[in-house]
């Protein structure tokens, strides 16, 4: 497919989505057009008007009454131009937040992995939209009005003399389609800017949340360089697109002015000949002057649009993004008499792949986890432990086998009912925005006061708490706890569901020996009436654990307690001695 061909291709695209988000506002859209047509209509009448007022003086008959109904027809059109705007800036308004609304939409349930950085996604919702709202309200009326402006001026012209208004139109014709030839060439560039600009968040998001390490290198001056050589890119193709509108505009305007010289020429020649007279040629050059507002609003309204369908394309790329989804014969299962249950959960023979042309993550696993108890992975890095969370999230889906939940497969539980019965402490427990309390009660917001503190209690976080000037009503931040703090925070948030069955990753690895055993201890506790699955690489919790798998090359190598596996596996006795720990010292 040649480049022209895929620009148009997209613009149609583009289009198409600016016409779906239009739609629901067709009404005030309507209105707010039938406004323009007064207003131009009103806008045409007064070249006529003056027209007469010439006319008049040259007979020495009164212009009083004209002259009124012309400041009528500006104080008209006045208004109606304020009204129409009103109706266009909220109509705008409510489209963005519209976009706004499905753009987060997407991004909270998008599948785990679907999206891109962060900061290229705060890029896409705010300045994109910011793009669509011009283009998807003034830009299409500007472009309507001025189109009828334009045809107007020109019905009105050949009233006046269809020999001036036939060299009128010729040049007019050929300066459009010189300029709308570079409309295709700026709506890459606009679409390239954009790109740039998220690519200049989605780095700068990153060097912000690694500010510490950042000075700690001492690379500010590298990481700025980078960020600069993003800015320069941006600027060059910003430049880039300058040039392209410039050279629309100038080639509109000099095609008016060219109109100009050529309607004082020839009509002087038309005066001379008593084919015109002189009120008429009057007249005539005034909407000639009239012709620069339509042909500048349409150029205007059509760069504009060029922005907003590169826009256009870049948010529908956030829509679409591939959303979790649960089979069609999904449902929301009673669970079953535990008593008859001989697991919670269950892999069976599972499989997961996260690229198709990727080695697997897991290959055949296949394990049972007990309704109580503490359940421990462990194994070398990018063994398969915390893709054995995921897939138990639901947060990715198995290429083969099959995973229950009491003894009902994965498929006929929907992802709610899943993780309604599932706790989750991530390896960096991030904050959520907002209050100690907004933290704690995340996924239970009925939680008590009570029973906040008593989670805050058990993972030794009570008085750190009590110490900030809001207590739970304080805001907190990455910079304002600690990497140990936070941990403990996504740990208590854990604690006040008491789920069936908590998975921590590595929750511990940034405790201290004293808050570590604060929070072993919860965990034992939780274990007595349901079961904990850490993904260990801290000793100390492994041999807690009643039940250890060994992960290697994505598969279970191993399983046992503590002690049988130090006598019976090599690669566990390896991470054990990694870690300073002999089977001497084990309870």
């Amino acid at each position: 497919m040649s480049s022209n061909s895929r620009d148009e291709v997209l613009d149609r695209g583009g289009w198409r989505l600016l016409a779906r988000w239009m739609r629901p506002e067709a009404a005030v859209l309507a209105v707010a057009l039938i406004l323009g047509l007064v207003t131009a209509a009103v806008e045409l009448i007064s070249p006529l008007v003056t027209r007469e007022v010439l006319q008049r003086m040259n007979s020495h008959t009164p212009v009083t009454g004209v002259a009124l109904l012309l400041v009528g027809v500006l104080v008209i059109s006045t208004a109606i131009g304020y009204v129409q705007m009103v109706m266009l800036g909220s109509l705008a308004e409510r489209i963005v937040r519209s976009v706004r609304r499905s753009m987060l939409a997407s991004l909270l349930r998008a599948r785990i992995g679907a999206t891109r950085t962060a900061g290229e996604m705060a890029s896409r919702v705010t300045s994109d939209t910011t793009l669509i709202r011009e283009a998807a309200t003034g830009s299409v009326v500007q472009f309507v009005n001025g189109i009828i402006a334009l045809v107007g001026s020109l019905a009105l012209m050949a009233y006046l003399d269809v020999i001036l208004l036939a060299f009128t139109a010729a040049v007019i014709i050929a300066g459009m389609s010189l300029a709308l030839l570079l409309m295709p060439r700026l709506s890459r560039l606009q679409q390239q800017v954009q790109e740039q600009l998220g690519q200049l968040g989605e780095r700068l998001d990153g060097t912000v949340r690694a500010m510490r390490t950042v000075k700690a290198s001492q690379a500010e001056d590298r990481e700025l360089a980078v960020l600069y050589d993003r800015v320069d890119d941006a600027q060059t193709l910003g430049v880039r697109a300058v040039r392209v509108e410039a050279a629309a505009a100038m080639l509109t305007g000099l095609a008016v002015n060219v109109v100009l010289i050529v309607v004082l020429v020839v009509g002087a020649w038309r005066v001379s000949t008593g084919a015109l007279d002189v009120p008429s040629l009057v007249a005539f050059l005034l909407y000639v002057f009239a012709l620069t507002s339509p042909a500048g609003m349409i150029m205007m309204s059509v760069t504009t649009m060029q922005s907003g369908l590169a826009a256009a394309r870049r948010i529908d790329e956030v829509t679409g993004l591939d959303r979790e989804s649960d089979p069609d014969d999904s449902r929301d299962d009673h669970l079953t008499d535990q008593a008859d249950v001989r697991a919670v959960l269950e892999l069976e023979d599972v499989t997961v792949r996260y690229l198709p042309d990727q080695p697997p993550a897991l290959k055949s696993v296949s394990m049972a986890v007990p309704q109580r108890g503490h359940i421990a992975l462990v194994g070398p890095s990018g063994a398969g432990k915390t893709t054995v969370l995921s897939t138990l999230l639901r947060f990715t889906n198995p290429d083969s086998g099959r995973i229950l939940l009491d003894g009902i497969p994965y498929e006929r539980w929907t992802i709610p009912a899943v993780r309604s019965q599932i706790g989750y402490v991530e390896q960096d427990a991030p904050l959520v925005p907002g209050t100690v309390r907004d933290n704690i009660t995340h996924a239970a917001p009925s939680t008590s006061d009570d029973e906040v503190w008593r989670s805050l209690e058990a993972v030794a976080l009570d008085r750190r708490v009590r110490s900030l000037a809001s207590g739970l009503d304080h805001t907190i931040t990455a910079s304002t706890l600690s990497g140990g703090e936070r941990q403990r925070i996504a740990v208590a948030r854990a604690l006040v569901t008491r789920p069936r069955v908590l998975l921590l990753d590595e929750a511990t690895a940034q405790l201290d020996a004293l808050t570590e055993s604060a929070i072993i201890g919860a965990v034992r506790e939780l274990a007595t009436d349901g079961v904990v699955v850490t993904v260990a690489h801290r000793l100390s919790t492994i041999i807690d654990a009643d039940h250890i798998f060994i992960f290697e090359d994505g598969s279970i190598r191993a399983t046992g307690t503590h002690q049988e596996l130090l006598s019976t596996d090599s690669l566990y006795r390896e991470l054990i001695e990694a870690l300073q720990i002999s089977s001497a010292t084990a309870p």
